[in-house]
């Protein structure tokens, strides 16, 4: 099948789409994407849930290295004062850790931005591709009404005019057969008119589900962003409640991280699994949701030369009857006008009528084209297998750097944490406060001397 214009699987998309799959039982599973078959959706699932034993197996890395540290860390002599050896490595590697973690947020927040610009030049060439399918229903029943009612009324009103002439009258039926005919035929190029599917409507539901995307990805980075910086701030004041704080919101954090990178894993994997054959799925469900025909469906989603018009007869059925109408009113006008003037007025208004339906009809003619819809057909794909997987790949990169990060940090704050000094209940108090314990202490010391 002819690719859209200017869209080709990229890289991506092919080292995605030869990734192996297999269902619950281990199975394997075609990479063709068929999201209402029972194996392709377990084969997904079980691509989220990888996302899933990674957070089971940073937790029980955690969990050891913190019963590890707690418990079998040699004790201290009596009276110790001095840092533990490695703290400064402890702290510094924890520093390190967090900022990795708010280059993966800045990661992330470039590719929320290039998710939420493909899923906008999606929801465009719906609407693009919507104003064009009600152009060509417009203006066929405008044409075919205007048809009609010059059948109605300036045909009828001459034949009655010329009903002494019966070569004349037979002219004028000639005609009425002729826009009876044309009007026949435009009726069938409303192809889309009464069909259930509604390219606005889809566009109007794409673009809700990516508002509520979009925003709930910026307030997960600025949550990860936030325990970020606050954890680095608890390391450089050495305060023990932030740090204790940070370090349960951290938790919270890495669980988010690895949930979103198995949603954003599985997302990108069904993804690269249409975007590598999209037509084949695009026309079967497009066939299935409207009911048209697979002429109709070829023609637009291939747009090549191997797929003929199937609009083509009718349009040369109707050119050629208006032509013919165009023709026999040039006639009656020469003849009947002479000899009944009064058949005049309603010569000239069925000639304007006919200027306007053939200036419409050609309109008809280029909207009918492949062209305009199926350049609207290779945007929506660019927009999806482009930017929107290349936004999804580095959000997959950002959850991925966001929980390593979060795991090495809360390895690390727990003994950075015991290397901060003792404070005494006084961390806040100033040297100089009078109501300070120590400051008192040398007071009462100052007056005993005196």
């Amino acid at each position: 099948m002819g690719a859209p214009p200017g869209y080709r699987p990229s890289a991506w998309v092919h080292l995605l789409h030869q990734l192996p799959r297999a269902d619950f039982q281990l199975r394997p599973v075609p990479s063709g994407f068929a999201p209402q078959e029972q194996g392709y959706q377990q084969a997904l699932l079980l691509v989220a849930a990888l996302a899933g034993l990674g957070l089971g197996l940073s937790l029980i890395f955690i969990a050891v290295y913190l019963i590890r540290f707690c418990c079998c860390r040699p004790p201290e002599p009596p009276g110790t004062k001095s840092p533990q050896s490695g703290g400064g490595c402890v702290t510094w590697s924890c520093i390190a850790a967090l900022l990795v973690g708010c280059i993966g947020i800045g990661i992330g927040f470039y590719g929320n931005s290039e998710t939420s610009d493909g899923v906008s030049q999606l929801s465009s060439a719906l609407l693009h591709a919507n104003h064009t399918l009600s152009a060509i229903d417009h203006l066929a029943s405008e044409t075919v009404e205007r048809l009609d009612q010059a059948v109605r009324t300036e045909l009828t009103t001459l034949e009655e005019v010329l009903a002494q002439r019966t070569e004349l009258v037979a002219a004028a039926r000639g005609a009425r057969r002729q826009a009876e005919a044309v009007a026949l035929q435009l009726q069938g190029l409303a192809f889309w008119q009464g069909v259930p599917l509604s390219p606005l409507q889809v566009a109007e539901e794409v673009a809700f589900v990516e508002e509520y995307r979009w925003l709930a990805y910026v307030l997960l980075l600025l949550l990860e962003l936030l325990v970020c910086l606050f954890t680095l701030l608890g390391l450089a004041k050495q305060s023990k409640w932030l740090v204790v704080v940070m370090t349960v919101m951290s938790f919270l954090v890495l669980v988010l991280s690895w949930a979103s990178m198995g949603l954003e894993a599985a997302t990108a994997v069904g993804l690269s699994d249409f975007c590598s054959n999209p037509d084949t799925y695009v026309l079967n469900l497009t066939q299935e949701e409207t009911g048209l025909s697979s002429d109709i469906l070829n023609y637009y989603f291939l747009c090549n030369q191997a797929v003929s018009n199937p609009f083509q007869q009718r349009l040369t059925l109707s050119q050629r009857a208006l032509a013919n109408i165009h023709s026999q009113l040039q006639g009656l006008e020469r003849e009947a006008v002479p000899q009944f003037p009064s058949a005049q007025k309603p010569l000239l208004s069925l000639e304007e009528t006919l200027n306007v339906t053939e200036g419409d009809f050609h309109q008809l003619v280029a909207l009918l084209h492949c062209r305009g819809l199926h350049k609207d057909y290779g945007a929506a794909l660019r927009g999806l297998c482009e930017d929107a997987l290349e936004g999804l790949l580095f959000l997959l990169l950002c959850s991925l750097l966001s929980a390593g990060a979060l795991a090495t940090a809360l390895c690390s704050l727990p003994r950075a944490w015991a290397l901060f000094p003792p404070s005494d209940g006084y961390d806040d108090t100033d040297d100089d406060d009078p109501f300070n314990p120590q400051e008192s202490k040398r007071f009462v010391q100052w007056q005993s001397s005196i």
